[in-house]
């Protein structure tokens, strides 16, 4: 079903994808929606978080919390990349002070190759719904994103069965039996890509792949266990942009910029701009990467090094962003401070 949806007024985001030029660089920030808001920690003490994920009214009220409140030049849904994995019959649940938490991880062969991806849109319609509602709701202000986790970061989380520094149980798993694993990482990309597709039919204009753990894999480990099947995703995808978030995986950036089909890459912190423009060849537009810590520094000494990210990374192919997600407790000015910074940038000769 094609949906009609108002005409878009800022679409300095997806130039920047295409790289065409641009006045400045556009700005958003990973986790806007959400935790450090206090209009969203009311609605916190009212609903659970996947009640929140769940509700589409929800979802589009919090995706459009940041855009009324800090003005960022892009909507991200808000939602999780553990809807995928719950799709697959895993149980979920967010526990106060460890995150999340399976309640059936994969311990087994037998688990993994029970894992097959069967109408994984029909059984997340929730999302479709919500990026449908907020898309009419933004009436053309700023473009929408929508996300899904990579299917190495996924894996982790499933067989793990919650958060963990080094997903030493996930690994392990992948060493014992790599055909088990094989087997999953085929069957979450094909889900990942169903996933996707149906987000871009309900509305999406752009899609971001997070690898959050991509960074655990060596060099090698990661062009077996991360790099095909994010190759595979981002192919698959032809009707909008596609930005792809390896974190902590820096030696792939130069693989990334040449062989992928990816509009942009996200970078985090521990990258050198010099370096991501040299290893990528000035290819590809690259996103990021102030470090979320920074956003507690004093606003006069914030926007002077958000500004100087800016002359760094140069304006053109370039997003401003964060190198990873907003922490819970960082000043609304501060965040407000860091996407006005971007917006009245001006390049210092």
């Amino acid at each position: 079903m094609k949906h009609q949806f108002p005409e878009l007024k800022n679409d300095l985001l997806l130039r920047a994808l295409k790289g065409e030029e641009v006045e400045r660089p556009p700005v958003w920030m990973m986790r806007q929606a959400g935790r450090y808001l206090p209009q969203y920690m009311e609605l916190r003490k009212k609903y659970t978080f996947f009640e929140r994920v769940e509700t589409p009214e929800l979802a589009c009220e919090i995706t459009l919390q940041p855009i009324d409140e800090i003005g960022p030049d892009a909507a991200i849904i808000f939602s999780d990349i553990l809807t995928v994995p719950q799709a697959f019959g895993i149980d979920v649940d967010l526990v106060k002070g460890k995150g999340p938490v399976m309640g059936n991880p994969i311990r087994t062969v037998d688990d993994a190759f029970s894992i097959f991806a069967e109408d994984i849109p029909g059984k997340l319609n929730h999302v479709m719904e919500a990026i449908t509602l907020t898309r009419k709701e933004l009436n053309g202000r700023v473009p929408l994103i929508g996300f899904a986790g990579a299917p190495w970061t996924l894996f982790c989380y499933m067989v793990e069965g919650e958060g963990s520094k080094n997903f030493a149980k996930a690994k392990r798993f992948l060493f014992e039996h790599p055909d088990a694993t094989r087997h999953v990482m085929n069957e979450l990309t094909k889900a990942t890509i169903d996933y996707l597709q149906a987000q871009i039919d309900a509305g999406a204009q752009v899609v971001q792949v997070f690898d959050s753990w991509a960074g655990l894999l060596s060099p090698e480990d990661f062009n077996v266990w991360a790099m095909p099947y994010l190759m595979e995703i981002c192919d698959a995808i032809e009707e909008v942009p596609v930005i792809l978030f390896a974190k902590g995986s820096w030696y792939a950036l130069e693989r990334l910029g040449y062989k992928s089909s990816a509009s942009a890459l996200g970078l985090d912190w521990t990258i050198t701009p010099e370096y991501a423009r040299e290893a990528t060849g000035n290819n590809i537009t690259l996103q990021g990467n102030f470090d979320p810590t920074k956003l507690f520094l004093p606003i006069d000494e914030l926007k002077r090094q958000v500004s100087r990210m800016i002359d760094r990374f140069g304006t053109q192919k370039y997003i401003a962003n964060l190198g990873h997600g907003i922490l819970p407790n960082i000043p609304v000015d501060h965040a407000r401070a860091f996407v006005d910074t971007v917006k009245e940038y001006q390049a210092t000769d």
